[in-house]
Parts: structure tokens; sequence; C-alpha cells
């Protein structure tokens, strides 16, 4: 099995059909009345974000790419796990397993990716998941209580793997984070292999960090063709840019 597949919940999968200016009026926030299928809590980019956790498409007309790009991360293990981040940001590699986490510079902002975890024994993704939010309030030194506004817990057996997925959208503080965890428990050999990814901001801003800093790095993990390819990273792919290597020209 490959680790390093960018699983389900991190695909980000855009609908690129024609819209009329009518349809798109809102530029700054095309998800504004986006409504989720599968929690009733949240709307907007949130809610659109939470669904496209679950392998659902986000309806968007233009791909989501970084206004102000800053430094490079390439991964030293996996040089496959490289991206450019925004100004402002950055970026260091998991100390346990392989992976990143990208910081903003006042620390209240964080996108964590780790497509490799392994374990030779068995480990219950639940176990995962109260690792990770313990580790994130520790990030930001919360104490008190919080509030799930979404969760999901899935497990299936697929061969010789048990497959399980959980998620859960929290609010702690002033932040809000989303959390998603992929393991794979593989029964002949006994060894869990995990996949976790978490973006956290905010609560004010995390509606504009979803477009404009979790979406765009997220797309930046997939395979890009040509006719999608940004390659002076200016935020206009290069089949409308004049000038497609020059970031000042449009």
């Amino acid at each position: 099995m490959n680790r390093i597949n960018i699983f389900k919940t991190l695909v980000v999968v855009l609908l690129l059909s024609a819209c009329s200016s009518d349809s798109n009026k809102d530029n700054t926030n095309p998800l504004a009345n986006f409504t989720s299928q599968l929690c009733e809590n949240v709307t907007g980019p949130t809610a659109a974000y939470w669904d496209n956790a679950h392998g659902l498409p986000i309806p968007l007309s233009q791909i989501p790419t970084l206004s102000n790009p800053g430094q490079q991360f390439i991964h030293s293990q996996y040089p496959g796990l490289g991206f450019t981040m925004p100004q402002g940001y950055t970026a260091s590699e998991a100390q346990i397993g392989l992976g990143v986490n990208v910081l903003r510079n006042d620390n209240q902002v964080l996108w964590r990716y780790v497509p490799g975890l392994t374990s030779l024994s068995q480990v219950n993704i639940l176990d995962i998941v109260a690792s990770e939010v313990n580790q994130l309030f520790a990030f930001y030194g919360h104490t008190g209580n919080f509030t799930v506004d979404c969760e999901q817990n899935v497990t299936q057996s697929q061969g010789s793997f048990i497959v399980s997925t959980s998620t859960r959208l929290i609010r702690f503080g002033n932040i809000t984070a989303l959390v998603a965890i992929n393991s794979y428990f593989e029964t002949s050999l006994g060894s869990t292999f995990a996949n976790v990814s978490i973006s956290s901001g905010p609560t004010e801003e995390f509606d504009t960090l979803i477009m404009d800093t979790f979406l765009p790095i997220h797309w930046q993990l997939l395979i890009i063709d040509n006719g999608v390819r940004d390659s002076d990273l200016d935020g206009t792919p290069d089949t409308q840019d004049n000038f497609p290597f020059d970031p000042n020209r449009q």
C-alpha cells in the first residue's frame, strides 16, 4: 500500500464549469451560501470544507491558488510532499511520522498534514484523534471546554484491512479546527497506518483561511495538468495568464 498517497479527505475536487457573471457575483466568497450535505451546524466555506473532507466536491469555478505566495517547502525524505506557502508562514517537518506542520508567524494558524504514521500494533482511531486534539489544545494553550460542531466516524473491512475514518470540527476559545484522520489496520501484519490532516485558526478568520490558505495548499498536493498549472504562482492559471512566468504581470 502506498502510504504517501493523498487520501480522499484531502482531495480538493472542483466542479470546473463555465459560470456567468450573475451566478458568481460574490467573487470574494463564492461559497458564502454553501449548505453542508453532512452537517447542519455549519454553512459557507466551512461547510464546503467539511463535506470535502468526506470526499464530496467543492463547487468552485476557479482553482484555489495563493494570492500572496511565499516560501516553498519540500520534505527532505519525500520530495513529492512539496508546496508553496503564503507569505508570513513557515513550515517544519513533523517530528513523528512523515509529514509537515505549517504555521502562520503569529502562531494562530496551523495546517498539519502527516500521511506517514505507522505503528506495529493495532491502534484505535479514536486514540489517534484524542492525541491530535490534545496536541492542538497544548499548542494553543487551551485548558477549558470545547464544542464539537460536526463529527463522523466510520469503520469497515476491505480485504485484509480494517479501514477507519474519524473527523471532527471543533471550537475552543477563539479557535476553530477541522481534524481528519484515516487509519488502516493490516490484519495479517498486525500494523496500523494512518493519515492525519488538521486545519485550525481563529474562528472569525476560518472561512477566509479555507479559501486563501488551506484549499490552495491542498490543491498543490494534487497532480496538476498543463490546463490548470500556475507557473508563476500569481493566482492566475497559465491558460488565463498573458505572462505565465512573471508573477508581477497577468
